[in-house]
């Protein structure tokens, strides 16, 4: 059942470069179905009722397969300035917000309901600032890795060209899966900077903002191996399609 409060933003700008289409990345079709499709679905099972898809390359061809969806707002990104940009282009979204916000990526069509919903349930429950939703990869190479202090607590994120030798080791990895109090988002956009290697804007940045200022931040690890598949060409097409058709023709539900 939905839940009047849960607000997704889904990150659906991109152009697929190395996926062998001219397509939208969002629409490049797994089992049958654009990969956005999936990702709404799991968002709907996990209760939420409101999504903003963040559009900007060939956006009149996502805003046309997604026209049926009565509870999708469009925002148009027109510059590709970061993912924290995408989020910030949605700000007239979220003024009027209160409660928990999840943003997840678009092209991400093994994301899970029960993932979602375990950081809502968490959420409401610890009403911390941020929530991060972490897996452990059996090779972290190239994710982010979640730093933790002897507590155990969420310390930030160290990207893999910045992790020492012993931060490589980590298992434990940030999927860009995130559920922030929609006021705290609002604090966080407004003091991201471009102060990095790419010049762009990252909402991998908002968690350490917000620990920084003395809020909750929590990183659960509650999502699942599968989830830490990504999608940038068609050999990982390919593996992420028959994870996916494991799932469907097992009944799981994404």
């Amino acid at each position: 059942m939905a839940t009047s409060n849960r607000l997704a933003i889904v990150l659906a700008a991109g152009k697929g470069t190395r996926m062998e289409s001219d397509l939208p990345k969002v629409l490049v079709e797994i089992c049958g179905r654009p990969m956005i499709d999936f990702v709404l679905d799991a968002l709907r099972k996990a209760g939420v009722n409101r999504v903003v898809v963040v559009v900007g390359y060939r956006s009149d061809d996502v805003r046309a397969h997604l026209k049926g969806y009565g509870d999708v707002t469009f925002v148009e990104q027109t510059e590709q300035l970061g993912t924290g940009h995408a989020v910030m282009v949605c700000r007239d979204e979220l003024v009027d917000h209160n409660g928990p916000v999840v943003i997840v990526a678009g092209d991400s069509p093994l994301t899970q309901s029960s993932s979602i919903e375990s950081l809502f349930v968490a959420f409401e429950k610890e009403k911390p600032a941020c929530i991060l939703g972490t897996t452990y990869a059996d090779d972290p190479t190239g994710l982010g890795r979640i730093v933790r202090d002897d507590n155990g607590e969420f310390v930030g994120i160290v990207e893999q060209k910045d992790a020492t030798p012993e931060q490589q080791a980590i298992r434990e990895v940030n999927m860009s899966t995130y559920v922030f109090d929609c006021r705290q988002l609002l604090d966080v956009l407004a003091q991201l900077t471009t102060n990095n290697a790419q010049g762009e804007y990252y909402i991998t940045d908002g968690p350490g903002i917000l620990r920084s200022a003395g809020q909750t931040v929590l990183a659960l690890p509650v999502l699942k191996p599968c989830e830490t598949l990504s999608i940038n060409n068609m050999a990982q097409l390919a593996v992420a399609e028959q994870e996916l058709a494991k799932q469907l023709g097992g009944g799981a539900k994404p």
